[in-house]
């Protein structure tokens, strides 16, 4: 895996740590205006190119606005019916600024952003399931994660979980999802907002430890395997390359095909994702990232090594493929490596950077967004399949997702947007029948493909 950054990624953090830090200064005094500055140090107008005295303007912190707050924040102090603390009112604050940015963006206390450090790793406490923050406090479930209480207990992609033991949310509350993690053993009551029922209704689940596999697999034919991934974890890629040579080698050693099952897998580390493109793929671009910043620039390709010898792949995804499941499914089909089956995924195409703060906090900002080796952003758009394929009848409100990127309110823009239509909806697919139609596209391209060169036996 090659990975092209036009200045170090650490950079960033830096760039915006200083962003951060930059505040401390009103403590003291107000900074200077970029006329006094240049004033102070005897630069002339003319020195100033017309790029930097526009990067200083856009970066200088509006001090009528910070008065503004001032006096808000006073008045509060002085004439609110009861006291407040200071921490309280700034930490309200700080939550406002992310407030209205996009769904993803959020402010995280110390114990919140440890727990999110965990789950990337795979184990924590909690119900297993991947959640996304909507404007009005609620949480939308994107995906149970496989083998957990929240898919034992039929949680389904597109549920709103209104209330946890019987609390319901507040808009600015900040991340409502915290009361799911607790000490394993210990119950809790979620109340849920299904589409299809008339009313809420609750589910009561018990908080396990949360030992994800993100990888398993089995032959479905002979000669023919399956890789089933539910998470993108730091031990992902080479879980999956455990797996692929377990399949490989039950084939008797080589895979006459493989189907990768990516359904209602929100994602998780992009560098998981990009390796096991990088495992199927001889060369090409992956997925790059773009961002206000230039720095939030970076290009992921291929290194030769195809450990599939270049047998056919198809890829399963649907409404609750999102983000790194959707690079992996572009980065396939891009290069001409993969068909997509399924239906249209999430379309989540956006990048978010972890900034720690020196308290132990942390902010989880979007800093830039993915785009396909062909150059398409995935945001508010996801990735439409080559073939679609459709609920089973009965399915809940008919297999439609409640939510999409596209639909949720608040959410970033994208270059190539496009909500769900009719002729391609973005549908949640349950059950092992689209495991068999994968199947079924799977020996189509078997039937097209050149049989692979052997290596000679020495």
């Amino acid at each position: 895996m090659k990975v092209r950054f036009p200045i170090p990624l650490a950079a960033l953090l830096l760039v915006i740590a200083q962003c951060l830090g930059a505040v401390h200064a009103q403590d003291t005094e107000a900074p200077p205006t970029i006329e006094e500055q240049e004033a102070e140090d005897g630069v002339s107008d003319e020195a100033a190119s017309e790029a930097d005295a526009g990067e200083a303007a856009s970066s200088a912190i509006p001090l009528d606005e910070i008065r503004r707050y001032v006096a808000v924040y006073s008045a509060i102090k002085q004439a609110y019916v009861e006291p407040v603390k200071d921490g309280d009112l700034m930490q309200s604050a700080i939550r406002g600024l992310l407030f209205d940015l996009d769904p993803h963006s959020v402010y995280f206390e110390k114990s919140r952003a440890e727990d999110f450090d965990e789950q990337s790793r795979g184990a924590y406490e909690g119900i297993g399931v991947e959640l996304m923050r909507l404007p009005d406090g609620t949480l939308q479930v994107i995906a149970p994660i496989d083998d957990t209480p929240a898919q034992r207990a039929g949680l389904r992609s597109g549920d709103l979980i209104t209330a946890i033991d019987g609390k319901s949310f507040k808009p600015d509350e900040g991340d409502t999802s915290a009361p799911l993690r607790g000490p394993a053993g210990s119950e809790l009551t979620l109340t849920i907002v299904r589409e299809g029922r008339d009313k809420p209704f609750d589910v009561t689940l018990q908080r396990e430890v949360i030992r994800i596999t993100s990888v398993r697999g089995n032959m479905l034919e002979p000669g023919y395997g399956y890789v089933r991934i539910s998470a993108f974890q730091a031990s992902t890629a080479a879980d999956f390359e455990k797996q692929l040579g377990e399949l490989k080698e039950q084939a008797g050693g080589r895979l006459r095909g493989l189907v990768i099952d990516l359904r209602s897998n929100p994602g998780g580390l992009l560098t998981s994702a990009v390796q096991i493109a990088d495992d199927l793929l001889e060369e090409g671009v992956i997925v790059s990232t773009r961002g206000r910043l230039a720095i939030s620039d970076a290009e992921f390709s291929a290194t030769p090594g195809d450990r599939l010898d270049g047998a056919p792949v198809v890829v399963l995804v649907d409404a609750g493929s999102a983000s790194a499941s959707e690079v992996l499914a572009g980065a396939l089909r891009d290069n001409g490596r993969a068909r997509v089956v399924g239906s249209r995924t999430f379309g989540k195409g956006s990048v978010q950077t972890l900034l720690p703060l020196d308290n132990g906090d942390s902010v989880k900002l979007t800093t830039a967004r993915y785009y396909t080796p062909s150059g398409r952003s995935i945001q508010a758009a996801g990735i439409v399949p080559d073939v679609l394929l459709h609920p089973d009848a009965g399915a809940t409100n008919g297999g439609r997702a409640r939510y999409v990127e596209a639909t949720l309110p608040g959410h970033l823009s994208g270059s190539d947007e496009e909500v769900a239509d009719e002729d391609r909806p973005s549908e949640v697919l349950e059950g092992d029948r689209h495991i068999d139609s994968a199947l079924a596209e799977l020996k189509k391209n078997v039937a097209v493909s050149p049989v692979p060169a052997q290596p000679a036996r020495r």
